[in-house]
């Protein structure tokens, strides 16, 4: 007979979880094969999860093929037999070396509303936890909500989803699913969702205490994202007003265990696989050695030549790069294909994987087998044959994103470069910087936890021990000291927190950060005169966008030019179209481009690319042509319709399309400028070195920018509204439009201009603004106002700075 799981005592209270096999049976019954499909018993066709878990079958139908199951175990999520690959995938998995502490996790969730967990890297926290959660849920038929497994990456999420689904013998996205950015792989009846961390946030504002969620596990908490470490305490406080039916798991590396230990307290056990008295994890078969590069030594060559010695010596085992970016990812790859040509056959063949953020959803081929299809369309090889002789090896290159996702078999060697290439935000300036950083202490023993393998390991750092000694902090800084905070700082007002200045922070922002977003959000009208969301900060808030790009869309309704900043919105979000050709190429590249260039600028050419893109129905070989990446404008086309959905939703106005006339050009500029009149420059001595208003810094154009590329090329405009601006080695603007200067003066708040430092483009807007205004006394009424408000804010501020409760409280 088909059993359904018996998962309640007589009296109606759930069964302790562990004493629950539904994962977990004691051994393949002999019986058990490969897993049928649906369509082979009408009797298992019929079953749903739902009927499964109430109990609801009827006993008289079906039963000649239930005979026939005989004693197959039966998955309680779909009703189906286990399949013989399930139990092959559970004895991997108990193999695991965090199985060890499955009981101790079931056990404290059934009297704990949170339980922190840490275990090393590769330890399989991420792929066993989710799953004896869902166990626990189960058992109280999840009439507590769902099981939400939150990531701080989008592909560790669906990567990890994939995994999942496997081992519990399911279908991801029936019962197994994952929701990121632009992405949604779950339906209403699924019951294990695993997450972005940034998306469970948003989430929060619709629902602020998760009530369609029984459990949520934070996962990777070393990571310290901004959406994690905010996430970390809401949650706290999610857990304080749903004592009874909701429970968290936090998951992390055990080098952030002890802080998170003090930060939350004695109540929140601790487990750890160290308490278990065995050794850590794998730590007495890998080698460490270090070899520190020579001046001027490029760690990108050195470690590609590091790569080719290890595989002539002819030894078995794959091979893992730490790289400091994503495009040193891309330059080591291409140097490695080139130099690989050179390599005998008869050392064997060698498959180079990159694996970094850029990449999406080809990040899973990091899991491809060996076997049947090792080379396949797409895949970068050094054209020696399967088959052929020698070692075949796998060669993974990859950034931070390696470091604790994606763990895989067979990793014997590391190459660590020990360096990172960092975005920081300056608040000071309102601008990024590129750093190129030492990697922390703890991200290099995680990077030498990477290997996996039965073979003695051997990590080889690219740097001197000294190094690693004095050099490297104990921990990386985490990213709410680095970014910009305005738009959490817009989800946290939206979430009505009672007090942002006294909520709970693993570590907390710098008030300086907190005040400039304040004063941004106040800049672009999001805020009323109590510091609350005005009705465009609610606006604001419902639009998945920056807070800049948000306003100018908003501002587009008035403007009659939805449709275009609809596009605008949809291309600057998404990755840069622009492929990035080699040397080489670069006239052919500027050659086709040149005809989508609009002489209005580039946000008009990024229209033009969109709408050229769609003539050609979404073609990818008109995009290989055309130096453009499919990617990012099939991901373009994505966001755009869910930004159009997001603004039928709320009900404001979409204008028909007009682009092409002047007026519509003039509309479009006012409303980017209504968003993004903290970022324009005046070019200071008419050759196109243009000085930045707010923070002084002079910059030039992007080679690539219509005003450089087009024929005959046009004299620099005097001035320019920018999308983006980074303090790096080239400090380049990109995106840029002309703009009008009288347009800044009408649409730009009159106490933002007042507060631009000293330079010849403030005294020219000044000028001109006098010349617009109206009456001198409603000017310095205005300001005085302004005044006003902003000593309340610092004297709110100085109060929040004073105050020792550290309390996140929800309305």
């Amino acid at each position: 007979m088909v059993r359904s799981p018996v998962l309640c005592s007589s009296a109606g209270k759930p069964l302790p979880v562990h004493d629950l096999m539904m994962s977990s049976p004691p051994a393949a019954p002999s019986g058990s094969a490969p897993r049928p499909q649906p369509q082979t018993s009408t009797a298992l066709d019929s079953l749903s999860v739902s009927s499964l878990l109430s109990g609801d079958l009827d006993d008289d139908d079906g039963g000649g093929e239930e005979e026939g199951l005989g004693d197959l175990e039966v998955n309680p999520y779909d009703g189906l037999p286990f399949s013989s690959r399930y139990y092959a995938l559970l004895e991997e998995r108990r193999r695991l070396p965090v199985w060890r502490l499955r009981q101790s996790l079931l056990e404290h969730l059934e009297n704990c509303s949170m339980v922190l967990l840490s275990a090393p890297s590769g330890a399989g926290k991420s792929t066993q936890v989710a799953q004896w959660c869902v166990e626990f849920a189960l058992s109280f038929e999840f009439s507590h909500g769902l099981v939400c497994c939150s990531q701080p990456y989008s592909e560790a999420a669906l990567s990890l989803a994939l995994h999942v689904a496997d081992e519990m013998d399911l279908s991801l996205g029936l019962e197994v699913g994952y929701r990121v950015s632009h992405d949604d792989g779950c339906t209403p009846d699924t019951l294990l969702r695993f997450v972005s961390d940034a998306l469970l946030l948003e989430e929060m504002m619709s629902d602020p205490l998760l009530r369609q969620y029984g459990l949520v596990i934070l996962d990777e908490l070393q990571e310290r994202t901004v959406p994690t470490d905010v996430l970390l305490g809401l949650l706290c406080d999610v857990c304080r007003q749903r004592p009874d039916n909701f429970r968290v798991v936090l998951l992390a590396h055990p080098t952030l265990a002890p802080r998170l230990a003090a930060f939350l307290g004695p109540s929140v056990p601790h487990l750890s696989l160290d308490d278990l008295g065995e050794p850590p994890h794998q730590e007495q078969r890998v080698e460490v050695m270090y070899r520190e590069l020579s001046s001027g030594r490029d760690p990108v060559s050195a470690a590609c030549h590091m790569v080719l010695d290890l595989h002539r010596r002819g030894e078995e085992g794959d091979v893992m790069v730490f790289l400091a970016s994503s495009q040193e990812v891309e330059e080591c790859l291409v140097l490695l294909e080139k130099e690989s040509l050179a390599l005998s056959p008869q050392l064997g063949s060698l498959r180079f994987i990159p694996l970094h953020p850029g990449l999406g959803s080809l990040t899973q081929r990091v899991y491809e087998s060996d076997s049947g299809s090792l080379l396949k369309d797409g895949d970068r090889s050094d054209g020696v044959e399967a088959g052929g002789p020698g070692v075949r090896r796998k060669v993974v290159l990859t950034d931070t994103l390696g470091e604790a996702s994606f763990s895989r078999q067979g990793v014997r060697y590391v190459v660590d470069t020990g360096l990172q290439l960092k975005t920081v935000y300056n608040p000071q300036i309102r601008a990024n910087s590129q750093v190129l950083r030492n990697i922390s202490k703890h991200q290099a023993d995680m990077r030498t936890q990477r290997i996996n393998s039965q073979l003695p390991g051997l990590c080889l750092r690219l740097y001197s021990q000294s190094r690693y000694d004095s050099g490297m902090t104990e921990a990386h800084c985490p990213r709410v000291m680095e970014e910009n905070l305005s738009h959490l700082v817009l989800l946290l007002k939206r979430l009505d927190i009672a007090d942002m200045g006294q909520c709970k922070f693993l570590d907390r922002p710098a008030p300086e950060a907190l005040m400039q977003a304040l004063e941004d959000l106040d800049y672009l009208a999001a805020l009323d005169d109590d510091g609350n969301l005005s009705e465009v900060g609610i606006i604001m808030s419902e639009l998945p966008l920056e807070p800049p790009l948000a306003k100018a869309l908003i501002a587009a309704c008035e403007y009659d030019c939805v449709e275009e900043l609809l596009t605008i919105a949809a291309m600057l979000t998404a990755p840069s179209c622009f492929l990035t050709p080699d040397p080489s190429r670069e006239d052919a590249a500027v050659s086709v481009w040149r005809p989508l260039m609009h002489s209005e600028g580039d946000h008009m050419t990024l229209i033009n690319v969109y709408n050229a893109f769609m003539e050609h129905n979404e073609d990818e070989a008109w995009c290989a042509a055309t130096f453009l990446s499919h990617a990012a404008l099939r991901l373009a086309v994505v966001i755009r319709a869910e930004l159009l959905e997001v603004m039928q939703r709320i009900e404001l106005p979409v204008s028909p399309p007009a682009f092409g006339c002047q007026d519509n050009c003039t509309n479009i500029k006012r409303a980017l400028i209504s968003g993004f009149f903290l970022k324009v420059a005046h070019d200071v001595d008419g050759s196109g070195n243009y000085l930045l208003l707010t923070h002084r810094h002079v910059a030039h154009l992007h080679p690539f920018s219509s005003y450089r590329c087009r024929q005959p090329c046009p004299s620099p405009p005097s001035w320019v509204l920018y999308h983006e601006f980074t303090i790096s080695r080239d400090n380049c603007i990109r995106i840029a439009s002309e703009v009008h200067p009288h347009m800044l003066v009408e649409l730009a708040p009159q106490y933002f201009l007042g507060n631009l430092p000293a330079s010849d483009g403030k005294e020219m807007l000044m000028e001109l603004r006098q010349s617009l205004a109206p009456p001198s006394g409603e000017l310095d009424s205005v300001a005085g106002e302004h005044n006003r408000t902003q000593k309340d804010a610092d004297k709110t501020a100085e109060t929040h700075s004073q105050s020792s409760t550290e309390l996140c409280v929800v309305q």
